[in-house]
């Protein structure tokens, strides 16, 4: 038998990874984990009791009280955290705010990781981050680095938070925040965000959500030749 199948997608905040992943994953059968939101989950227990998040004791312990479940509906990816659904909560800016600083902690990662690698273990898998091809699945078949102008990102995050009824937030916070979230990313100690040497870029600036699905399709059949976007036996 041979060993399961990983699509691995890394790139900026905003850029439409998440969209992509998923559509992906339906078109090929795979199963689809939204590293993302493990860590904005993080966040959010962190945020609601209170864990420093530079006292390494009290996030090891906070750790430890964690848990992260996911399921699935029509392939969008649900999370619960210790039980509770917080899908959408996790999505708002309190915790966009504070998820940069929570994701860049040592032992958070350490501890995501472990359960990114477990998922990835027994299942054909399409996983999106920021360190998927890098640090979680350095072996993965194949990789994809997102990245688009980051006026077009903070446009496209501004309209997806009002349509979900989140009016208190300005285009211009929108902006500030995915500036500083870049940053933070890509010059924290542990696992920054960088591009695989081995990943495709897609720069999605100007394309549509379908255009960069089909992008991505043609990129996948040429390292899965034999299944081309077929379901794939898990």
């Amino acid at each position: 038998m041979r060993k399961n199948l990983v699509v691995a997608i890394d790139g900026y905040s905003s850029c439409g990874k998440s969209t992509l992943a998923k559509a992906l994953a339906k078109k090929l059968g795979f199963i689809y984990i939204d590293s993302g939101a493990m860590y904005r989950a993080v966040t959010l227990y962190f945020i609601r009791n209170h864990v420093d998040i530079n006292d390494p004791e009290a996030v090891k312990d906070a750790l430890q009280h964690i848990e992260l479940n996911f399921h699935s509906r029509d392939y969008e990816s649900h999370i619960t955290l210790n039980a509770e659904e917080v899908s959408e909560e996790i999505r708002k800016m309190p915790v966009s705010e504070a998820v940069s600083a929570v994701s860049a902690n040592k032992f958070v990662r350490k501890d995501m990781v472990k359960q990114q690698q477990r998922m990835g273990k027994s299942k054909n898998i399409v996983m999106d981050g920021r360190d998927i091809g890098t640090t979680v699945f350095p072996d993965a078949q194949i990789k994809f680095f997102m990245t688009a102008d980051p006026k077009i990102r903070a446009e496209r995050r501004f309209k997806e938070m009002q349509s979900k009824g989140d009016t208190s937030t300005s285009l211009e916070d929108v902006f500030e925040n995915l500036a500083h979230r870049d940053y933070a990313d890509t010059t924290r100690a542990e696992s920054p965000l960088t591009r695989a040497d081995d990943a495709v870029i897609l720069d999605n600036t100007e394309i549509t959500p379908e255009e960069q699905l089909e992008f991505a399709l043609k990129q996948v059949k040429l390292h899965f030749p034999e299944e081309p976007g077929a379901n794939v036996h898990q």
